[in-house]
């Protein structure tokens, strides 16, 4: 049974997560429209999905699988601690993390729905 992701969050985490659905990257935006509305494979996602103290771009609950979507400044050495923070929190908790480039979701669509559907059969 996959874990409650329901009624635990802050209202800070609720309200980041209510804004950033409206106000998606491009990269964001064109994901959500080849994965909404059960689109691949019939698999349901919630999009920027709170979750704990994060906010998961693209969750698959029934698989447990996140669907990240990074632009350039997840290449800041920073911000690669707090990414890989966040993924040993996700895995602690049974989620796995597939992250994507902005470029790949943007010009490569096709590719990123395989890597999923290829996540999801493994």
């Amino acid at each position: 049974m996959p874990e409650k992701t329901r009624g635990t969050k802050s209202y800070t985490i609720v309200q980041a997560a209510r804004d950033a659905r409206r106000h998606p990257t491009q990269a964001e935006e064109k994901l959500w429209e080849a994965i909404r509305g059960r689109r691949l494979a019939g698999l349901k996602f919630r999009r920027q999905h709170p979750y704990g103290p994060f906010i998961l771009d693209a969750f698959c609950v029934q698989h447990q699988i996140e669907i990240e979507v990074d632009g350039g400044i997840h290449a800041n050495p920073d911000q690669i601690v707090y990414d890989n923070a966040r993924t040993q929190y996700l895995d602690v908790h049974g989620i796995w993390v597939l992250r994507f480039t902005n470029e790949q979701v943007l010009n490569h669509i096709d590719g990123v729905l395989n890597d999923i559907l290829n996540a999801v059969n493994s």
